[in-house]
């Protein structure tokens, strides 16, 4: 009898424990670039009548160098958000329980196809490889096959103008993260450069990343970064996009654990997220454009916490979108009445991460 009732009670139990292991994780996010002025209005409506309601906890914006820096005014672009522009994205976050996280590319991406970011139209002296020009028309790839340019993390003045920037967005949007980018890193550890040629390019890597880290650490804020360079991009055949064909993989053993790495992985589902995890760090896997590639994203991601040994289930931190299109063109393809257009891409993803976890919930 007593085996009987213990039968039926775990019947009675099992189905609870299935509904918690399915819990939200602790990021349910997106990131997507800082909106314009122009279109500051239409985001804020944006926030308030999708994310907050759609449960959206987490919103991380590409900044740049779209602010208006008063530590460094040379480095902002024309027409950038103001103090209380910022205030205001910060009230409508804060409202509706969203973590604000602000973006600002370091280490590498300080160019893209035929336009030179601030930073290096500004001081070209911090450079990694000044030799390399970037195409003179629209269109990728350089000569080299790439279409992003670094700066050197050995110049003795870069740190002093970029912590100024991390230091400033930080105080404006109230935020107890930063995200540095760091992904797609091809240029680092480079021959013409005085002080990087000859060193090991995987601890040149991680030396940023803990340099950025411990910067962050002394306000007690953390470091995000993408994590494609922590990946062996030839012994997983992933490639050098979504992994590391540079050696800079093995940095995966050398950076600090409560760094949080984001994941990508668009046209697969690559279960990377548990590398990450088993070195030690907090994941958040993060989708783009292919609907079908999220859903199973999001079951991995379920499957993974489910059957976490102790000590392992948050690690897999959460899940974001990602969207490489500027705001206003996101939000018209989200709004937009084209039957089926909601339902493929980027808005298809996305809404397939919304309608997963209220479905959690």
């Amino acid at each position: 009898m007593k085996l009987r009732s213990l039968f039926f009670a775990m019947l009675l139990i099992l189905p609870l424990l299935n509904a918690l292991a399915a819990d939200p994780p602790p990021v349910v996010g997106l990131c997507i670039a800082a909106p314009q002025r122009s279109g500051l209005n239409d985001f804020l409506k944006f926030m308030e009548e999708e994310l907050g309601p759609g449960g959206i906890n987490t919103l991380v914006l590409r900044v740049d160098y779209n602010y208006a820096f008063t530590s460094h005014p040379e480095l902002q672009n024309e027409d950038p958000l103001t103090k209380m522009d910022v205030k205001r994205l910060v009230s409508v976050a804060r409202k509706h329980g969203i973590r604000l996280i602000p973006q600002i590319n370091l280490l590498g991406h300080q160019s893209w196809h035929t336009s030179m970011e601030k930073l290096l139209t500004v001081y070209p002296e911090f450079d990694e490889n000044p030799s390399v020009k970037l195409p003179e028309e629209y269109e990728w790839p350089n000569e080299d096959g790439l279409y992003c340019k670094s700066y050197c993390p050995l110049h003795p003045d870069v740190h002093q103008v970029v912590f100024a920037l991390v230091d400033e967005i930080l105080e404006v949007f109230e935020a107890h993260a930063f995200h540095a980018g760091m992904d797609e890193v091809f240029y680092i550890g480079e021959e013409e450069c005085p002080r990087c040629a000859g060193k090991d390019k995987a601890e040149l890597f991680a030396g940023e990343v803990n340099k950025i880290r411990d910067h962050l650490a002394q306000s007690d804020r953390e470091l995000w970064i993408w994590g494609d360079r922590l990946i062996d991009g030839k012994s997983t055949g992933m490639g050098m996009w979504e992994a590391s064909e540079n050696d800079t993989h093995t940095a995966i053993d050398m950076i600090k654990k409560d760094v949080v790495i984001c994941d990508w992985h668009y046209e697969r589902a690559d279960p990377t997220a548990a590398l990450f995890v088993l070195k030690g760090f907090r994941v958040i896997t993060c989708p783009w454009r292919s609907p079908e590639v999220t859903r199973v994203q999001l079951e991995m991601t379920d499957l993974f916490r489910q059957n976490s040994p102790p000590g392992k289930k948050d690690k897999y931190y959460g899940f974001m979108q990602t969207v490489w299109s500027p705001a206003e063109s996101f939000l018209k393809q989200y709004y937009s009445e084209e039957p089926g257009a909601t339902e493929k891409g980027q808005i298809g993803s996305f809404k397939q991460i919304m309608l997963h976890y209220d479905t959690a919930q």
